[in-house]
């Protein structure tokens, strides 16, 4: 039996705000309450849209979705970048009912063609960058998946079969007035969301979110924002790419909860700093290289950015002093971390007050139980001690898609990530079982790296550590044994790697040589030696 009384409760969620038929209802719903208001701002292109017209091309995607032969049980995917097309696809997919896939749109053909035989759509929303890549995997794996083009490309597309433009696309969808409904599903078991997250074992598992989980993370944010005084409308802005669940799941809670969302296509220092002050934004998600930017990069004095209201952060630890050189900066009111993975849908637990704890990563949410257990004997630990945090609740994925999940027989999420709460049942995040390595917010798996290392000719053993790094937050760092004392220069090694992952999964942090790579008795790699040795030795690059 568990000990209850060290099991934590953060309180019921609010009911009332989850009585929607599904998420594309919630969404719609929304949406028609303010059409006139802004919703969606392309600082590129300088297209500002109101909330009618996010609807009405929103049910344009689903209804021509529908007049294609998807259905229900079919999966759809999004390739691409930021752009206000994605925002469409992604919203008219979920009216659709039709559970979609973010992929990576820099992911390396194999990469890619891993993430599509896992979500196995029927179409594939692509932008121009996308196209060439994704049509030569779907040929490869023999798929048949309609392709919709973004934009346009001037190469590749009318060699493309299967394909279809964008606003082809729409063209063939309908508005049946006002009384259009969203198609109704069992919000509990439905997936809204297919987003990819990497594991210690390689490659990464199809995490699927239900109309639920999102439903609920909306109510939240609404729940919040009673208790505040809030301007009219917030704006807000997204620099994450939305195949991220931070930005993808966030979106949609924007957009539910009355804000202008200013999109950037791509991350560019001036373009990021002159959206800020040009539509006034007073709330961002970001992650911890960007808190460094903001607290330390001398252009940010040129800008007014006087408006920023709060600052999200998650996706890895922020230090306090950079927390505070940002606070201390900008002026900025609330500056609230986080703990969250995809398969939470997002933070599950969150600060809440304005003075918090140094490391502190808030307290268990709304609707959520957590619990802290020895990870050799899952006995549940009180507080200060230090164990794995499991979670259940109304924000914990349905699983992962294909694969066993991480949910055990009673409900709970083994996160992997080792933590406590103290007296006041605050906690706090001290190491990872998993040993995935974080990059910008990205997830980097060690695992995916040493397979493609062992791989290389000349190398007889390698394990990947991440190594600190305040800019981005950990770099992929290798440490390898050379075959039979083999001739390899670690920039032979860096591009074998480089030739096979996308960007963020590259070995930034160098090669190391060493003559055995630190093990146990059963063969695990003891990655804490070397931790040890990295802070002790220089690389050899």
């Amino acid at each position: 039996m568990e000990d209850s009384k060290l099991i934590l409760y953060g309180g019921p969620d609010p009911v009332e705000l989850l009585q929607d038929r599904s998420l594309g209802q919630m969404i719609a719903n929304e949406l028609r309450v303010h059409p006139d208001n802004i919703g969606l701002i392309d600082p590129v292109l300088e297209v500002q849209l109101t909330y009618r017209q996010i609807l009405e091309k929103s049910i344009l995607v689903a209804t021509a979705l529908t007049e294609l032969g998807i259905k229900k049980s079919d999966h759809v995917a999004i390739i691409s970048e930021n752009s206000l097309e994605y925002c469409f696809a992604l919203l008219g997919s979920i009216f659709a009912a039709v559970p979609v896939a973010l992929l990576n749109p820099d992911y390396l053909e194999a990469e890619l063609e891993h993430a599509i035989k896992l979500s196995q759509p029927r179409a594939i929303f692509v932008s121009p960058n996308a196209l060439e890549k994704t049509a030569k995997v779907l040929n490869k794996i023999k798929l048949d998946a309609r392709i919709i083009l973004f934009g346009d490309h001037p190469n590749g597309a009318a060699s493309v079969s299967n394909l279809i433009r964008f606003t082809n696309l729409l063209a063939r969808g309908t508005i049946p007035g006002d009384s259009y409904t969203p198609e109704p599903v069992d919000v509990g078991t439905h997936v809204a969301l297919i987003v990819l997250s990497s594991g210690t074992t390689g490659l990464p598992k199809g995490v699927q979110l239900t109309h639920a989980n999102i439903m609920t993370t909306v109510a939240h944010s609404k729940e919040a924002g009673k208790l505040l005084e809030l301007p009219d409308q917030l704006v807000t802005l997204t620099v994450t790419p939305l195949f991220h669940v931070v930005a993808g799941v966030g979106f949609i809670n924007m957009v539910t909860n009355n804000c202008r969302c200013v999109l950037l296509p791509r991350f560019d220092v001036h373009l990021f700093l002159d959206s800020i002050q040009k539509y006034k934004v007073n709330i961002m998600t970001v992650v911890p290289p960007l808190m460094v930017f903001l607290a330390k990069h001398p252009i940010v004095d040129n800008y007014d950015l006087s408006t920023l209201m709060t600052l999200l952060c998650g996706a890895a630890p922020l230090s306090k002093d950079i927390e505070d050189r940002v606070r201390d900066r900008l002026g900025v009111a609330f500056i609230r971390q986080g703990y969250g993975m995809s398969e939470t849908t997002l933070g599950v637990l969150m600060q809440t007050g304005f003075e918090n704890k140094s490391g502190c990563v808030g307290k268990v949410r709304m609707g959520q139980w957590v619990k802290v257990i020895n990870p050799e004997n899952g006995k549940i630990l009180g507080p200060n001690q230090r164990g794995e945090l499991c979670f259940k609740g109304s924000l914990i994925m349905k699983g992962y898609l294909g694969l066993e999940s991480a949910i055990d027989q009673d409900g709970w999420l083994h996160t992997g990530d080792i933590g406590y709460y103290d007296e006041d049942e605050d906690f706090f995040i001290v190491d990872r079982i998993k040993e995935l390595i974080k990059y910008k917010g990205f997830q980097v798996p060690p695992a995916e790296l040493e397979a493609i290392l062992l791989e290389h000719p000349k190398l007889k053993d390698a394990a990947v550590i991440g190594i600190p790094d305040e800019r981005v937050g950990e770099l992929a760092t290798a440490f390898v044994v050379r075959k039979d004392d083999a001739e390899v220069s670690a920039e032979e090694i860096i591009k074998f790697v480089a030739d096979r992952v996308s960007t963020q999964k590259q070995l930034y942090g160098g090669v190391r040589f060493i003559d055995d790579i630190p093990k146990t008795a059963s063969g695990k790699i003891l990655r804490r030696e070397l931790r040890e040795l990295a802070k002790n030795t220089r690389s050899k690059l």
